[in-house]
């Protein structure tokens, strides 16, 4: 890994009069997985989508190629190569899955489903599918398989496991080992086994601040990130 992708520093986010973020400042290298985690309400999507544009800071930037991201609009960021997954599962649902990848390819110009098949086989299976009535684990390979049409550097993932069947959330975790070889990821994630297998670096966050930087891959465990819990 080499150098920071992504950079937020000083980050400040509020819902109207009601701040939610105080300073945040985290970093994202080449090729990492660096996962957010903390208890509901800590402020974890609220810093997904300020950095994804959805939400514009008060103050604060978040940089990537020497570029200040906030200001610009989603898909701007989209097009620069910082995709968010959002935790809703939203995918078009009257659409079968083979349209919703149509759709991924026309916004950015690749075809190449190739590489989204590799990483999930099983949506080949299920191309004149509508999304409607795909099980919950099945529309998160979508939304995942959709994201990374056109080599995004950076994967925002919002509670990518939520709700899964077991099995499902073992693959995910293979696949998201396998997709940090081409895209770092960024993932908010209550699964403390799953983050602690993954992570390269834990970032925890209590009441919009972040209380510790776990980098040292023999601390971050269990038992250490339920101290900040």
């Amino acid at each position: 890994m080499s150098g920071e992708i992504l950079t937020v520093s000083g980050l400040n986010t509020s819902y109207g009069e009601a701040k939610v973020l105080f300073d945040i400042s985290m970093s994202v290298g080449k090729g990492q997985i660096v996962s957010c985690v903390g208890r509901n309400g800590a402020g974890k999507t609220t810093l997904l989508k300020s950095i994804a544009g959805f939400l514009k800071p008060k103050s604060g930037s978040v940089t990537s190629d020497n570029t200040n991201l906030v200001g610009l609009a989603p898909y701007d960021i989209a097009k620069f190569g910082i995709k968010y997954i959002p935790q809703d599962k939203k995918v078009f649902f009257d659409l079968t899955v083979r349209e919703n990848l149509e759709l991924g390819s026309y916004a950015t110009k690749d075809y190449n489903w190739d590489q989204v098949l590799a990483y999930f086989p099983k949506l080949e299976l299920l191309m004149e599918r509508k999304a409607g009535y795909l099980s919950g684990g099945e529309r998160q390979m979508l939304m995942i398989g959709r994201a990374i049409l056109g080599s995004p550097k950076v994967l925002l993932l919002d509670e990518p496991t939520e709700g899964l069947a077991p099995g499902i959330v073992t693959q995910l975790k293979n696949t998201f080992k396998a997709l940090s070889k081409n895209t770092a990821l960024v993932i908010v994630e209550q699964n403390l086994p799953l983050v602690c297998a993954i992570s390269d670096k834990v970032y925890a966050i209590k009441d919009g601040t972040i209380v510790a930087e776990i980098v040292d891959k023999e601390s971050i465990r269990v038992d250490v990130c339920e101290r900040y819990l």
